[in-house]
């Protein structure tokens, strides 16, 4: 399946999870996303992303990490369903904003937390989606730059 497809999927998952380990279970669905698309990014991606597309899979491995996996049954896994990226620019777009409201469940969670253990799990998931987002739209500012480059090229040729 493609990253688009898996990041709306992802997208309406996030938005329809009301309970806290359902939140939690998602934003890891979101975090093994974002490291299977930054890992195929760094692989056979274009060349100027991927420093980043390597930065943005070890940050979303680490908010895999704070999470823990959550029990899934076999074939629920997004990310393993990742085929093809399509094209990077649409790709890294959604998946910013997944990451972005990944961010915003969390601190929902994290203001209503019970426990301390909780908030504090919350806070450095969060901080992690932040960091994750910011290699995101730096990767889209890369594609901005090349695009521009390769247009001033092409109209002088």
């Amino acid at each position: 399946m493609d990253a688009v497809r898996l990041i709306l999927a992802s997208r309406r998952a996030l938005a329809g999870s009301v309970e806290g380990p359902r939140i939690m279970g998602e934003a890891w669905q979101a975090y093994a996303l974002a490291q299977a698309i930054g890992s195929r990014l760094a692989v056979s991606g274009p060349p100027e992303l991927r420093g980043e597309a390597l930065g943005l899979t070890e940050l979303a491995g680490s908010g895999c990490g704070i999470l823990g996996a959550p029990p899934l049954a076999a074939g629920d896994l997004r990310a393993a369903q990742l085929t093809e990226l399509g094209d990077p620019h649409d790709s890294l777009v959604r998946l910013g904003g997944l990451l972005g409201e990944v961010g915003i469940a969390l601190v929902a969670l994290a203001s209503a937390a019970d426990d301390e253990a909780t908030y504090w799990q919350c806070m450095e998931a969060i901080d992690a989606a932040d960091e994750a987002r910011d290699r995101v739209l730096e990767m889209l500012r890369r594609l901005a730059v090349r695009d521009k480059v390769l247009s001033e090229r092409d109209a002088t040729a």
